[in-house]
């Protein structure tokens, strides 16, 4: 990390991550086998080879696998396209030449898709750093504006190395001029 540079750039991953990858494949692979499953009943066909679907009864067995495919291929579809879009994708930017820091990320398409927040750096009072452990793990890192709003600045998702966070954070901290909070 060179603090020569007045420019800081941080690169946001959106949707195009490993597990939403598999998750999605997942899903889908269930929900296409619970919807053949279920029409397989009602035709009286093995839609799905190496099984012994057929013999189910359409009502209410195979209603209900039918139902709960469709759900899944829907659900698996919402997950594909929003890998497809990269919805969540986008950058930080710390311009000390120009004294603005730009927030910008991708959303789902429409008139709203591109979301870009701009904030003069005069404007930030802290960085602020949320860790909370236990089941769902939080690792955090907070741009604290003078008005109190917090705006986020890491990856949703995986948490960050308590050593990864700490160091980002003073990096920014140091490149901003500004205080941390929340490291005790």
């Amino acid at each position: 990390m060179n603090l020569m540079s007045n420019i800081k750039t941080d690169t946001i991953l959106g949707s195009r991550r490993f597990s939403n990858y598999w998750w999605a494949t997942i899903i889908l692979i269930g929900g296409l086998g619970f919807f053949l499953a279920g029409i397989s009943s009602y035709l009286h066909v093995e839609l799905i080879p190496f099984t012994n679907s057929s013999h189910l009864l359409f009502l209410p067995q195979g209603v209900i696998m039918t139902f709960y495919g469709t759900i899944g291929i829907l659900v698996s579809i919402f997950l594909w396209l929003t890998i497809i879009w990269n919805v969540g994708s986008g950058y930080n930017e710390f311009n000390n030449d120009k004294g603005i820091i730009t927030i910008f990320r991708l959303g789902f398409p429409g008139k709203k898709r591109i979301l870009k927040l701009e904030y003069n750096i005069k404007e930030i009072q802290a960085i602020k750093v949320n860790i909370n452990d236990g089941i769902t793990p939080k690792r955090e890192i907070y741009l604290k504006t003078k008005d109190r709003r917090e705006i986020p600045l890491t990856n949703v998702g995986q948490p960050l190395l308590l050593s990864e966070i700490e160091e980002k954070a003073s990096y920014l901290a140091k490149f901003l001029g500004v205080v941390i909070e929340g490291l005790d």
